[in-house]
This record gives structure tokens, sequence and C-alpha cells, in this order.
């Protein structure tokens, strides 16, 4: 059984890597309760930042220091939850009778998954045997924990979940929501995939304008009739774009206030997973506790910035917060946007992505000419010039997004090629 040290140290190791590699191709974990009994001091903080993590957050977790006579304690006068981690050091010999009074007091319903310290392929059999849904030999790390509590309470049967990607800008007027419909458009097209844009600026969404359309339904009513959103409810409110790409467009009205809850697009975000393998969503830039929920919740998050000091202010404050929000997930990746343009100052692209801690995925030059005339024929830039590098540039980011291909570490010529400057 793999294990992979746990390192609680704040600085990221190649071992880090490794294991958030392993979790971003992990299903959010159900609404499950579940209770640890932690006996080491790195397992118990393994715990809490495992409670942290986005897949968990429709978990209720609770973490209590001790084994599995403490488990049997609290259990003899409190029903017991949805699955019980229970550490022990306990040897192979003792340890079932260890459990025999946890086992007398634990609904048929719960599950166990014991985190012990013996390689025994004999023990493991035997626990197997006993009832015990998961035996983990010390040291364990989060993709190990999640991975057994999937194989618990995740059907393998079940269809896959799509994957998520929100494009925001570190600014307003970054063109952001350009990228993001670019990029829709090119991962559908690529790939032949289903495709489900969701442009999430309710009073001033562009998407229905870049694609020249006019729904008469779209993203409000979702939001606003959370108990009707279900796949076919809404299929009606897609507005088919091309072969495989449909929009969830913004109403663009002001017709009223758009006050929305921390989770009020979560379970929007729910179906729109459930229904297309991959879903963008245009985030709008503004910083509250719903597009902090969108951001926690999404498998990769994209920053659009110019190169200015505003942008790098605005940028380097997002990417920390999104640490913070996202402790388990690579960072958020980064697209330069209308670099090069004329009279203009701009700080250094190294000057801009050092503070930073990251390299920018694309960099897009300024070209007002090719942006405008697609713009004002409401198609996107592959459909206007096929052949010109920002279509180039545009494909690459739909293939690092959805994971098709890793992302290059720059060279001294340049940052990905995509602009040579002099």
């Amino acid at each position: 059984m793999s294990a992979i040290e746990y390192n609680i140290q704040t600085e990221r190791t190649e071992a880090e890597v490794q294991r958030t590699g392993d979790l971003e191709n992990m299903r959010p974990l159900p609404r499950i309760s579940v209770h640890a009994f932690c006996e080491s001091e790195p397992l118990q903080q393994l715990m809490e930042r495992f409670g942290n993590d986005r897949r968990m957050a429709k978990v209720s977790l609770r973490i209590t220091s001790g084994g599995a006579a403490a488990a049997a304690n609290m259990f003899s006068s409190a029903p017991t939850p949805n699955l019980i981690i229970i550490e022990t050091r306990s040897a192979p010999a003792s340890l079932l009778a260890d459990l025999a009074p946890l086992a007398a007091v634990c609904d048929p319903s719960t599950k166990v998954v014991i985190v012990g310290y013996h390689n025994d392929i004999t023990l493991y059999r035997e626990l197997m045997r006993n009832g015990i849904s998961e035996y983990m030999v010390q040291p364990v790390s989060m993709s190990d924990l999640m991975a057994a509590m999937s194989t618990i309470f995740i059907d393998p049967d079940a269809e896959p979940i799509g994957r998520s990607v929100a494009f925001i800008g570190a600014k307003g007027g970054v063109g952001a929501s350009t990228i993001a419909h670019n990029c829709a458009f090119g991962i559908s097209n690529l790939f032949s995939t289903e495709t489900i844009l969701a442009d999430l600026d309710l009073p001033f969404g562009t998407a229905n304008i870049d694609f020249d359309q006019d729904p008469a339904q779209g993203i409000a009513e979702a939001v606003f009739a959370p108990d009707r959103l279900d796949e076919v409810f809404l299929d009606r409110l897609l507005t088919k774009c091309s072969t495989h790409l449909s929009l969830l467009a913004a109403p663009s009205m002001l017709d009223r206030a758009y006050d929305f809850e921390g989770h009020a697009f979560q379970p929007v975000l729910d179906v729109l997973q459930r229904s297309a393998p991959v879903t963008v969503l245009d985030v709008p830039h503004m910083w509250s506790e719903w597009t902090r929920a969108v951001l926690s919740s999404v498998d990769d998050v994209v920053i659009c910035a110019m190169p200015d000091l505003a942008n790098l202010r605005n940028a380097k404050n997002m990417v920390d917060a999104l640490r913070k929000l996202r402790p388990n997930d690579k960072a958020p990746h980064l697209v330069l946007n209308q670099v090069g343009m004329p009279k203009r100052p701009e700080i250094g692209i190294s000057e801009f992505c050092e503070p930073l801690e990251i390299e920018p995925i694309a960099i897009i030059p300024f070209d007002i000419g090719l942006f405008g005339n697609a713009a004002n024929s409401g198609r996107m830039i592959s459909e206007v010039d096929a052949k010109s590098p920002i279509a180039e540039t545009f494909a690459q980011i739909s293939h690092i997004v959805t994971g098709r291909i890793a992302v290059k570490k720059s060279r001294k010529g340049g940052l990905m090629g995509l602009l040579k400057r002099k």
C-alpha cells in the first residue's frame, strides 16, 4: 500500500507537489460525517489540513485526540458518524481485541478506517473479514485518505464529474471574459468535447454579445430557482453556440440587484459538472463571498492580467488568497494580456512574475484590429483568423487548462515562446 511521508513544513516540497497531482483527479466527497481519532501529532495536523481541502466541502469532519478506547467511550452515549478513522499503535495480535469495545457501540452502517503502524498482510485480511473498511499503514498522505474515502462512499459506476475552469481578471478591463470565451470555444472545437460556458457576470456579462446570441433565459433562472435546478431544467436554459459548445448566458440587465450569498452558485456548478465534461466559468472582477466560494471549488483558476502596477498588486493579492483558499491545489494559472500596447509603459514580464512566484501559461500581444473585428462580428479569434499566432495561443491555453499538456518551463529567450520581445 503506497504512502507518502507527511511533511508539516510550510515550504512546498517535491513530495507535496506529487500529492497535489494525485488529489487533482479525485472527485469531491458526498455529504457525510467523519470523526477522526488521532494518537500522533503528525496525523492530527494532516487531518486538520485535510479538512480544509475543497473536495471536503460537504464533509462534516471532527478531530479528537485518542485511539480506539477514546472512540468507544465517546460513542457509548452518542450515535456514530458515517465514518470513523482511528489511529492505533496496537500490535497485530491485540488489535482486534482493542477494537471490540468500539464494535459493540458502532451502528451497522458506520464504516471504520484503521491507521496503524504494522505492514502485515495477515492482519489486513483479518481486519477486512471483521468488517473494517480499510487498513492503512503510517505514514499516510491526504491522497491516501481521499482515495480510501472515495472507495467507500463514491459509487464506481456513477457518471464522472466534469472539469471546471474559472477565469477571472486581476483588474477590470484586462480581457478575462474574452480569454474565457475563446478558450471555451477552443476546448469544444479542438477536442470535440461537450463544453458549457457559464457567464457569472449577471449585470454586465458579454458572452451573449461575443457569440452573437440573444437567449431569453440563462443563468439567472438557474441561480434564483435552485429547487427546480436539475439536468433537464438546465438543458432548457442553455443556448447552442456551436456543435459542442453551449452557453449559460447572463441577463446583462439592471432590473434588479444581484446580491448573492456565499454558496448561491454551488447548486449550479454541481449540475454543470454533471452535465458536461468541461465547464468554463467567466467570473466577474469582484471579491465577495460567492466569488470566493466559486474560486475555491473549481478544478483550475486562471488569472488574467495586464503588465502594469495595479494588475501586479491585485494579481499578487489574488494568488496569495487563492493559495490559502486552496491549500492542497496547485497555484492558479496566469495569462498576461494586451502586452506591447504602443506608448503605454509596462512592467517587464520577468519583473511582473517574480513576486507572484508563477510563470504565465500565455502572453497575448496587443492586437486591437484582430480583437476588435472578432468582437464586432460576434466571432471568436480562431474564426476570424485561424492561422494567427493568437489563435494558436488560445489553443495552447485550452490544452493546459484541460490537463492535456503540462505547463512548460520558461527559457531565457522568452516565456512560452508566445511573444518575442526586443
